[in-house]
């Protein structure tokens, strides 16, 4: 990622790339120890200063001064709506019925049939690229069954079910009755149609899945169809996130 820097004034480059967007500061500076910042095409050193000319390289991908800055928004999908880019499905592709102002690419899916929280992005490669490599964040979901929910299934549900048309075993998780009918899921993992396939091997069909939460952005009171920016604070807190995870990951592969 490269970022032409405009104005007059010097700036940490940790502090340039949060103020941007690009990461926490935090995560720039495990970068630049990594090598994976370069300044004006030599690696960057800890506390360097950035100025009106300089060209900071992160990870080999350019993005100059005409790059706008970037944008992540929390979106509250209706059900019926398609989380693709392409215009096969028409305006129930999730891109054209939000009819964002720039470019922008869902963050993950959602399944046509569910409704509630995803994020999109104008730098989908690179958020994408993140939460794929880990797979081990905190996804939310309430869901609606059509029978009368009892301890065996709560009990099955988060202890790990295999399911036979994936041949994977669901990770154990948090399941917390809500009423009759209707449960609270928190995931860390997000196979295809993971919720509905778990819930048919213990007997029940979904009736109304919605998703509440990813990581630290909620979905809040935000209205069915409507959407909002994620402020810098959130999206700095997104990033720490995925990046404590990835090093978790990290050191209990050494281990």
């Amino acid at each position: 990622m490269k970022i032409r820097i405009g104005g007059n004034m010097s700036e940490r480059i940790n502090k340039y790339l949060s103020a941007h967007g690009v990461c926490s500061r935090r995560e720039a500076d495990r970068m630049i120890q990594e090598g994976r910042i370069t300044i004006d095409g030599r690696i960057a050193v800890m506390g360097e200063m950035v100025e009106d000319t300089t060209i900071i390289c992160v990870d080999g991908r350019k993005i100059d001064s005409c790059t706008p800055p970037q944008v992540v928004i929390a979106f509250n999908k209706p059900v019926g709506i398609v989380c693709t880019t392409t215009d096969k499905q028409g305006k129930n592709n999730i891109v054209d019925f939000i009819g964002y102002k720039e470019r922008i690419y869902p963050v993950g899916r959602l399944d046509k049939e569910s409704d509630g929280l995803i994020l999109l992005t104008n730098d989908g490669d690179m958020m994408d690229r993140l939460l794929r490599s880990v797979n081990g964040h905190e996804k939310e979901y309430i869901v609606s069954v059509n029978k009368p929910i009892n301890k065996e299934f709560i009990k099955r549900m988060s202890g790990g079910i295999y399911l036979k048309e994936l041949d994977r075993t669901t990770r154990k998780c948090v399941v917390e009755k809500i009423s009759d009918k209707t449960f609270r899921i928190i995931l860390t993992q997000g196979l295809n149609r993971q919720i509905r396939r778990m819930c048919a091997e213990c007997g029940y069909s979904v009736t109304k899945l919605t998703r509440i939460r990813i990581m630290n952005v909620e979905l809040g009171d935000l209205k069915t169809g409507e959407y909002r920016e994620l402020d810098g604070k959130e999206i700095n807190t997104l990033y720490e996130q995925i990046y404590k995870q990835i090093e978790t990951v990290k050191i209990q592969a050494d281990n």
